[in-house]
């Protein structure tokens, strides 16, 4: 993507607004389903079970898919997608599969018109498809008025993704296991940062198959990072830049890693890697004031990538 595709910081600002996560429009329910960046993202081995342990600290921001639920006219699910952004259809998207468990678990069929609009590229490290999954989960329980409590909305959400879970809670939290153990961090961590979206759909399944352990690595970023959570310290923790999957990610798309290098001379500061990428960003912010040494277009121009400012999301 070029010069034309980047939004300016007023464009953003204007778009990105903390708006709430619910609400009601055209006879229907709007869902806001947020990404998230990893501010750290550890492994800590090989599970038994062929996926890897995982601990990582993870922040909505606000950039934002949407899902319109309304009741259905045709029977049963019936879901859109549109916006700038590739999604699939049918039970290929996570969200027709949410509903369908929701339905499932409550023993009885629905009518309804799903509508996603995707804002979130996919293969990007944002959690795009698992926050729409969440957005499904909650937004039919309030939509519907189901009664479905968080423990049984957490079960589906472990049975969709990893990172599913995540997006019930938040906007910042510890996540273990597959992705799916949450512990909230209550801390409230204020940030701007910057996004850079390079046009590759990078494959997660192909970054943890290339990933090759560091059991030394592992320990000694736990310790550190766990000792600065134990002090609320999470912007310590973000200053780390620490994504164990940088060198498989990078070692399977090298421009990827030569956009970081370029990224980082241009004097923004550390660039990060979030999740198993694409997507890069770096803190310019830690009181979410937004103020920035270079423009979000001169970076774009540079790289050709999509480049915007987003910030922390406060639910």
């Amino acid at each position: 993507m070029g010069h034309e595709d980047c939004l300016s910081l007023r464009q953003v600002e204007g778009m990105m607004t903390q708006a709430p996560q619910f609400e009601h429009r055209d006879n229907g329910l709007l869902v806001r389903a947020p990404a998230k960046i990893n501010l750290s993202l550890l492994i800590a081995g090989k599970r038994a079970d062929g996926f890897h342990e995982l601990e990582t600290v993870m922040a909505k921001i606000d950039l934002r898919d949407e899902l319109l639920i309304k009741h259905g006219q045709k029977g049963g699910i019936e879901l859109l997608c549109r916006g700038r952004h590739w999604a699939p259809q049918g039970r290929d998207n996570l969200v027709y599969r949410a509903a369908e468990e929701v339905f499932s678990l409550c023993g009885r069929d629905h009518n309804v018109r799903l509508t996603l609009t995707k804002r979130i590229p996919a293969g990007s490290g944002l959690g795009g498809a698992s926050s729409d999954a969440a957005a499904t989960l909650i937004g039919l329980n309030e939509y519907l008025g189901l009664g479905l409590s968080l423990a049984q909305l957490a079960d589906i959400a472990a049975r969709l993704g990893s990172d599913v879970a995540f997006f019930l809670h938040g906007p910042l939290a510890l996540c273990k296991g597959r992705g799916e153990n949450i512990a909230e961090i209550r801390t409230h961590f204020p940030f701007t940062a910057l996004l850079i979206l390079p046009d590759a759909n990078v494959s997660t399944k192909k970054v943890y198959a290339n990933y090759r352990h560091d059991a030394d690595l592992y320990r000694r970023l736990s310790q550190q990072i766990g000792a600065h959570l134990a002090e609320n310290r999470v912007d310590l923790v973000a200053r780390m830049c620490a994504n164990m999957l940088s060198g498989s990610c990078f070692g399977l798309f090298q421009e990827l890693g030569g956009l970081k290098d370029t990224v980082e001379s241009l004097g923004v500061g550390s660039v990060c890697l979030s999740g198993s990428g694409s997507a890069l960003f770096c803190l310019i912010s830690q009181s979410g004031s937004g103020q920035i040494g270079i423009r979000p277009e001169e970076i774009a121009s540079k790289t050709g990538c999509q480049c915007i400012v987003v910030r922390n999301n406060e639910w």
